[in-house]
């Protein structure tokens, strides 16, 4: 089969733009990396989120909010496609606050994002510590609990279910899946463009590089400059409980299969994944201090991930002028996103041109005019 666009990068930001397209009768190629890849996806904590998201930066809070209105009937979609459930619950979510300072801060920090929006109705609401007791009426908390904010549209699903989910319906839907797939150089080939792999080569008119830590370098070779940096987020899984956490908090939540999923540090701006003594001992004084029984509870995993970090932490969608055909697209929410990765974005990228909504996405935005 001769793509009509190949996809660069099978994980979740990738394989979610793939699925749309293919869904749109494109024929897709996804190339997917090698298990030495520093994959976001492993780390990911499956947050389907909405609150605090945004600040500064509207047009992210107004995608992040679309995201999550479509992801119910993504999720429902993507199921029947691949027979794999994704536990996505959307009942709500927590913030916890600390002490009322930490309340009050939490309410201004969300009342700027509200009013940056620019009105309406807001999706959240403080719950101070009796209402936040009412609404948890299985958790003892600690005393330091001052109350929480309740994000109305947040949620969580399993991140690795979705990532199968997504390839095995690509496959379904007719297109094709490499592994262990490494583009060395993109060229200009004519109209179309030449990936140079290891040992062969591949044409298509168009490109999508959504490579994660790995895009700024591909991106490169058809004129887009993507400024890109890790940043290390450490995570702790605990043995199996007994459901007693009905919503997912900020930090903290329990998976359909029971263990609690505590973090995640911000920690480190390079490449390594080691996992450190101290961070486990942050994380864990951290929620015992939410809920001093978990303190009592016997932690099975701790595991380090690399977001991918754009210098003001949003996202980068954009075309290449000098390479019409070639896109690209990277995030650090790809769970939260994937519903409008694999709707909106994909559309645009079907149709052959992004929108006035993603212009603000372009990373132009970085540019600094030089003093003469």
């Amino acid at each position: 089969m001769q793509p009509d666009i190949v996809v660069i990068g099978g994980g979740t930001v990738g394989a979610a733009v793939a699925y749309g397209l293919a869904m749109r009768r494109q024929k897709v190629l996804l190339l997917d990396g090698d298990d030495g890849d520093f994959r976001a996806a492993r780390a990911n904590f499956g947050l389907v989120w909405l609150q605090g998201k945004g600040l500064d930066m509207p047009a992210y809070q107004a995608l992040t909010r679309s995201s999550t209105e479509l992801w119910r009937g993504f999720s429902d979609e993507l199921e029947a496609e691949s027979g794999i459930e994704l536990f996505l619950e959307q009942n709500g979510g927590l913030a916890f606050c600390l002490g009322e300072e930490g309340l009050e801060k939490r309410r201004l920090d969300l009342l700027r994002l509200h009013n940056q929006r620019g009105g309406g109705e807001p999706d959240w609401e403080m719950l101070d510590r009796a209402a936040l007791e009412r609404l948890l009426p299985g958790v003892a908390l600690g005393p330091k609990v001052a109350g929480a904010s309740f994000g109305r549209r947040d949620g969580h699903a399993n991140p690795l279910r979705l990532l199968a989910a997504l390839h095995v319906a690509l496959l379904r839907r007719g297109a094709n899946v490499r592994h262990r797939a490494r583009v060395n150089r993109i060229e200009p080939a004519g109209a179309d463009f030449r990936l140079v792999l290891n040992g062969e080569t591949l044409t298509a008119p168009r490109i999508v590089i959504a490579a994660g830590l790995g895009s700024s370098a591909l991106a490169r070779q058809v004129g887009l400059e993507v400024p890109l940096r890790p940043e290390r987020g450490q995570v702790l899984v605990t043995e199996r409980l007994a459901r007693f956490l009905p919503l997912p908090a900020s930090g903290l939540r329990q998976t359909d299969e029971g263990t609690i999923m505590i973090g995640a540090t911000k920690d480190g701006h390079d490449f390594d994944v080691s996992t450190t003594t101290e961070a486990a001992a942050s994380l864990s004084r951290k929620t015992t201090e939410i809920i001093p029984a978990l303190a009592g509870v016997r932690l099975v995993r701790h595991w380090a991930g690399l977001r991918i970090m754009t210098p003001d932490s949003y996202p980068i969608y954009a075309e290449s002028r000098s390479h019409p055909g070639a896109f690209v697209a990277i995030c650090h929410s790809g769970v939260t996103l994937a519903a409008v990765h694999a709707s909106l974005l994909a559309e645009a990228i079907a149709e052959g041109s992004l929108p006035d909504t993603f212009s603000p996405f372009h990373q132009r935005r970085f540019d600094v005019p030089q003093a003469a």
